[in-house]
């Protein structure tokens, strides 16, 4: 039987931020190491033991406002090689408290050799579609409540328009209008052959979320009928279903990531994930290629810095994962490009909501003025 006390090489190690003064936010943090780990009093451990298994305390500092960043270090061999046990030992009971962030978190490359990540990255995302060196725009199917031939025409615009990707609007299921393997089927047949016609591929991302078994089946059949991505809802599924998803070598099909529930985790500034690493560090390892999530300025609470930390998580170094691409949306147009590219940078995408059925001068038309604009913000 193994040591519990014995060494271990492997660690995660989270930054929390914390109510002050120091001596509350010392005592809150100590608290976490205890409840990410034993959730126990600690009597109920020998000193031998508590050394091992408790996260450790690494370091508190102020960071304005009256708030302190926590910095504790927890064994590897805490957890397994589930998202549920990394979620668990980040964030499992202090999520009750109201009072703490979870703001990021790292590992040790022992442990982090164990993820794979994304299979294609920006880099596959990119020469998927043929286009190298600016922003990519997507298309949405929606919305709600139009016919599978409808969306399968608005499909084909997106593409004579120029979009670079298509996914399904979230709310897109198996609705009687529009049912899931007719939609899918239409949709992927259209966009095979706008794509070819214009000469550039577009890839589509059907949604699959739903019970394991009917998402696998689902992502099963979309790539049957010519599905070049898939579209999954890691709140409403759990980012262990998002996992398995990327990682089926089966399916070898891009995954984008949709935050639909995930704000929920989000709360406020005082409580829940911070953006980078809810819709960044955790789709990325979890496998998502692309994520997406509200810019900012739009209609959904994301401040700059919040926006550009989640395209950081995804793009940074990472030991040997490969990049997600950020996908920003909240019914953006032309003319928040500019301000949106300063900060962001050429490695995002541009989700182009139902904004878009509302120009006088029709779809393909308003994709066109994008795509200007953005040969001029990149030239």
């Amino acid at each position: 039987m193994e040591n519990p006390t014995a060494g271990s090489s492997e660690f995660l190690t989270a930054l929390y931020e914390v109510d002050g003064p120091e001596s509350r936010a010392r005592a809150t943090a100590e608290r976490i190491c205890f409840d990410q780990t034993i959730e126990a009093e600690k009597d109920l451990l020998p000193p031998s033991l508590q050394s091992a298994i408790l996260g450790r305390l690494d370091g508190l500092r102020p960071i304005g406002s009256g708030r302190y960043e926590a910095t504790i270090r927890y064994r590897g061999d805490l957890m397994g090689s589930d998202c549920s046990d990394l979620l668990n030992v980040l964030f499992g009971t202090s999520s009750l408290r109201g009072d703490v962030t979870l703001l990021s978190f790292t590992m040790t490359q022992d442990l982090l050799s164990s993820w794979r990540g994304p299979r294609f990255g920006i880099d596959g995302i990119r020469h998927a579609v043929g286009a190298l060196d600016r922003p990519l725009l997507c298309g949405v199917l929606k919305p709600l409540g139009r016919t599978s031939r409808e969306l399968a025409q608005l499909a084909h615009q997106f593409v004579e328009g120029g979009v670079d990707v298509i996914k399904d609007d979230q709310g897109l299921v198996d609705q009687r209008w529009a049912p899931f393997e007719e939609r899918v089927a239409r949709c992927a047949d259209v966009i095979e052959e706008a794509g070819r016609h214009r000469g550039r591929p577009c890839l589509y991302f059907p949604h699959v979320s739903g019970a394991w078994d009917v998402m696998r089946r689902r992502a099963t059949y979309a790539k049957t009928v010519g599905a070049t991505g898939l579209l999954v809802a890691p709140g409403l599924i759990g980012f262990d279903a998002l996992r398995a998803i990327s990682t089926d070598d089966a399916l070898r099909l891009p995954v984008a990531c949709h935050p639909a529930f995930l704000g929920a985790s989000i709360g406020n500034q005082r409580k829940g994930l911070a953006p980078a690493a809810l819709y960044g560090l955790l789709p990325r390892l979890a496998g998502a290629d692309i994520t997406i999530y509200p810019a900012f300025g739009s209609d959904y609470p994301m401040s700059q810095e919040e926006c550009l930390s989640v395209a950081n998580g995804g793009r940074q170094p990472w030991g040997q994962l490969r990049s997600t691409m950020p996908a920003v949306g909240g019914r953006i147009g032309p003319e928040r490009l500019a301000e949106l590219s300063a900060p962001m940078g050429r490695d995002m995408i541009f989700v182009l909501g139902s904004r878009l059925q509302k120009e006088p001068g029709g779809i393909v038309s308003a994709i066109q003025v994008f795509h200007r604009v953005l040969a001029t913000v990149f030239r």
